[in-house]
C-alpha cells in the first residue's frame, strides 16, 4: 500500500510532526520497560535455571532497546531545538485514545507475552512488510487522518510505520530547507541541545544544519525498523528472533507464560471508564505506584530543564543530567518490585505494574533558582517516599536513592548561590588549599621519620616505579623487612616523588610543619593508552573519602576495583589514549570538589569539573558530569554506552 504524503508546507506543522514523533518514541520506551518489568527478576524461583536465563537476556535486550529509543527521543529534540521548536517530552497517560495516533499505531502498556511481542514486532516494522498487529493490540475502529495542502492549522497526519513518519519529517525538512534556506530553518541555538558530554548515548548527537538532522533521523530509522548498515540489530530483528525463541519454548510447555498475572494497562487514580484497566489501589502496590511514578516525573522534569535555556547556568548541566539518569535507573527496582504485588482486590491474582502517569505540564520555571528548588523539592519528597514504601520491600533499591539523595543535596547546594535578580551567579566550591587529602583505607604500610611520614597503599599501586627509581634508597624493593626509609632523602624530593606517583599510593604526612599536598587548580583524568584512567584532582570517591590521585579500573578486570590493579595487561585490554577531541565549552570553573561514584555493575558517574585529556594532554573533552565506561566493552570510550548491561557486567558500588 502506497505511503500517504506528508504536507509540511511551514515550520508550524513541521514542529508539529516532531512533537508526535516525541511522543511516538517516548510511549514506545515506557511500553517496553513496562514489558521488560514484568519478566521480573527471573530468580524468584518461579521457573528453571536455564528458562531464568533466558528470561534475564530477554529482558535485558528489551532495556536495551528501550534505552535506544530514550536516544531516539533526544535526537528528535535535537533536531526540534534546531528548528527552533521546543523540545516535547509530554504525553497523554496510558492507555493513548484511539485518534491520538494513526489506527495501525497501538500505544499501551502490556505485560511479556507472545501477543506482547507481535506488537512490537508490529510496531518496528520497515516499510513494505505486510504483518498483522498482536493479538487484542489491534485499533476496535478503523479511521484516516490527514490534513489538506495549504492549511495554515497543523493537523494530524496518517503514517502507516514509524519509518514512514521519518521518512516524511526527513523529506519535509529537505523542501523547508530549499524554501527558505537552510540559516533560516536551522535557527536554534545549539547550546539548548543533547549531543556531546555529558549526554554520551551513542547515536546522540547534536543538529546543526540539514546534514546534521539527516544524521539524526537516519539513526533513529536504522535502529527501529532497520537498514543496510543496521544488520541484524534493528528493534524489529531482535523482537522477531525474541517471539521465535519463545514460540519454540511454548510448544515445548504449553503453560509457559512468565508474566501472565502481570496486570495491563494499570492506572494509578480511580478511572472513570474502568473498562480494559487495571486500577491500582491496594496496598502496599498502591503507594509503591505513586513512589514510582512520581520518580518518572522528576526524570521528565530533570531533561526538560536539561533542554532549556536554564541548563546553561555554570555548573547546573551536569548534576541535572545525572538526576536525570539515576532517576531512570531507579525506575527498574520500583518497576519490578510492583509485579510482584497484589494490584487490587478487584482483580484477584492480577499482579501490579508501573503506570507512567504524567503531569498536565511539564513547562520550566525560567528562572533558575525556581527551576532548581522545584527539582531539589521533588527529589526530597520522593526520598522520604522511598524509605517508607520502597526499601523496606526492595533493599536492592537503596543504592540508587542514596545516589539521588547524594544529587538533590548537590542540587541545593546549587540553589543557594543562583542570584535572586533572576541572573545566575557563578558556581565556586570553596576548598581550602590546605585541606588534607583523607584516604580511608586500612591496609596502608607507614614509616615515620624525622620531618615527614610516608604511607603506602600497596593495592592501589600500580607499578609505574617512580618510587624505586627516583628514590631508591628510600623505597627498597625486594626486601624482607622494612623497606620505606623516610630520613634517606629530602623532605623536598619526598613530597615530589609522592606528587607523581598516578595512582595515589603513595601519600605523606608533613611533621615539619610544612603544608600537605595542594589542592589541584584544574581537575584533570587522563586516559592511559590500553589502560585505566588517572585522576588528579580534589577527589571525593565514594566510600574511599578525599583523594588526590587515583589510577581507576577501565577495563573491567581488575580485582581491586574501583582502582586498577594492573589486570588490563593480563587481559590484554585495547583502548586508546587518543581519541578523537569532542567540541567541548570551556568550563565555567575547573577546580573544586570532583565526585566519582562507581555505580553498582556500571559506570563510573562524574560529578563535578574535569578536563578529560589524551596521555599526551591534549584536552578531549571538558565536562561537568559524565558516565564512564568501566566494563571495558563499550564502543563510546571513554564514555559509556549500555554494554555493560548487555555483557553482565559485575561491579560493586
Amino acid at each position: 500500500m502506497d505511503e500517504p504524503v506528508f504536507h509540511i508546507q511551514h515550520r508550524e506543522t513541521l514542529g508539529h510532526l516532531l512533537g508526535e514523533a516525541a511522543e511516538i518514541e517516548h510511549g514506545l520506551m515506557c511500553c517496553y520497560l513496562y514489558a521488560a518489568f514484568s519478566i521480573g527478576t527471573p530468580t524468584r524461583g518461579r521457573v528453571s535455571e536455564a528458562r531464568a536465563a533466558v528470561l534475564s537476556r530477554w529482558r535485558e535486550q528489551i532495556v536495551d532497546v528501550a534505552r535506544e529509543e530514550m536516544v531516539h527521543l533526544v535526537n528528535v529534540s535535537n533536531v526540534a531545538s534546531a528548528v527552533g521548536v521546543a523540545p516535547h517530552l509530554q504525553r497523554p497517560n496510558f492507555p493513548v485514545s484511539p485518534g491520538y495516533h494513526p489506527a495501525g499505531v497501538v500505544v499501551s502498556l502490556a505485560p511479556f507475552s507472545r501477543a506482547t511481542l507481535d506488537h512490537f514486532v508490529f510496531l518496528e516494522r520497515p516499510e513494505g512488510v505486510s504483518l498483522p498487529d498482536g493479538e487484542g493490540f489491534a485499533s476496535p475502529r478503523r479511521y484516516r487522518r490527514g490534513m489538506a495542502p495549504g492549511r495554515l492549522t497543523p493537523s494530524a497526519e496518517d503514517y502507516a510505520t514509524v519509518g514512514h513518519l521519518y521518512r516524511g519529517i526527513r523529506a519535509g525538512l529537505d523542501q523547508l530547507a530549499e524554501q527558505m534556506g537552510e540559516a533560516v530553518l536551522f535557527c536554534g541555538n545549539p547550546a539548548l541541545q543533547l549531543g556531546a558530554p555529558p549526554v554520551t548515548l551513542p547515536g546522540t548527537s547534536s543538529v546543526l544544519d540539514l546534514e546534521g538532522a539527516h544524521r539524526a533521523i537516519d539513526v533513529i530509522v536504522a535502529q527501529g525498523e532497520g537498514a543496510d548498515d543496521a544488520g541484524h540489530e534493528s528493534h524489529y530483528c531482535r523482537f522477531v528472533r525474541m517471539r521465535d525463541e519463545l514460540a519454540v519454548m511454548q510448544a515445548e510447555d504449553p503453560s509457559f507464560d512468565p508474566a501472565a498475572q502481570v496486570a495491563r494497562n494499570p492506572v494509578m487514580r480511580r478511572p472513570p471508564v474502568p473498562e480494559g484497566l487495571v486500577w491500582i489501589d491496594a496496598e502496599p502496590a498502591a503507594s509503591v505506584l505513586d513512589v514510582g511514578n512520581a520518580m518518572y516525573m522528576l526524570m521528565l522534569r530533570a531533561l526538560e530543564v536539561l533542554f532549556s535555556p536554564v541548563a546553561a547556568t555554570p555548573g547546573l548541566r551536569g548534576p541535572l543530567y545525572s538526576l536525570a539518569v539515576a532517576s531512570m535507573s531507579a525506575l527498574t527496582p520500583i518497576g519490578e518490585l510492583l509485579t510482584s504485588l497484589p494490584a487490587s482486590a478487584s482483580h484477584p491474582g492480577i499482579l501490579a505494574g508501573l503506570s507512567f502517569a504524567t503531569s498536565r505540564t511539564l513547562a520550566v520555571q525560567p528562572d533558575p533558582r525556581g527551576a532548581v528548588q522545584s527539582l531539589v523539592e521533588l527529589s526530597r519528597s520522593i526520598a522520604r517516599g522511598l524509605e517508607q514504601h520502597v526499601l523496606p520491600l526492595a533493599a536492592d533499591a537503596r543504592p540508587v536513592s542514596e545516589r539521588i539523595g547524594t544529587i538533590g543535596d548537590r542540587l541545593a547546594a546549587l540553589a543557594t548561590t543562583l542570584s535572586a535578580s533572576h541572573a545566575p551567579a557563578p558556581v565556586v566550591v570553596p576548598v581550602a588549599a590546605s585541606t588534607p587529602a583523607v584516604d580511608v583505607a586500612v591496609d596502608v604500610d607507614r614509616a615515620r621519620g624525622k620531618h615527614l611520614e610516608i604511607r603506602f597503599d600497596t593495592k592501589r599501586c600500580i607499578h609505574s616505579r617512580h618510587c624505586v627509581l627516583g628514590a631508591p634508597r628510600v623505597f627498597l624493593a625486594n626486601v624482607q623487612g622494612p623497606w620505606l626509609h623516610p630520613d634517606e632523602a629530602s623532605v623536598e624530593a619526598l613530597v615530589g616523588i609522592a606528587h607523581t606517583c598516578p595512582s595515589g599510593a603513595i601519600t605523606y604526612e608533613r611533621q615539619d610543619g610544612g603544608p600537605p599536598e595542594p589542592v589541584p587548580e584544574v581537575n584533570v583524568m587522563r586516559l592511559r593508552e590500553n589502560g585505566p584512567y588517572a585522576v588528579h584532582a580534589d577527589v571525593r570517591l565514594a566510600g574511599r573519602g578525599i583523594l588526590r590521585r587515583a589510577t581507576l579500573c577501565r577495563c573491567g578486570a581488575s580485582q581491586n576495583k574501583p582502582f586498577c590493579d594492573g589486570s588490563h595487561n593480563a587481559a590484554s585490554f585495547r583502548a586508546s589514549g587518543e581519541p578523537a577531541t569532542i567540541d567541548t565549552a570551556p568550563l565555567a570553573e575547573r577546580g573544586g570538589a570532583l565526585e566519582i561514584t562507581p555505580l553498582p555493575d556500571g559506570p563510573l558517574e562524574i560529578g563535578g569539573p574535569v578536563e578529560i585529556c589524551a596521555g599526551t594532554g591534549r584536552t578531549i573533552a571538558r565536562v561537568e558530569s559524565a558516565r564512564l565506561c568501566r566494563c571495558g566493552g563499550s564502543a563510546n570510550k571513554p564514555f559509556c554506552d549500555g554494554t555493560h548491561a548487555r555483557i553482565g557486567f559485575r561491579a560493586g558500588g
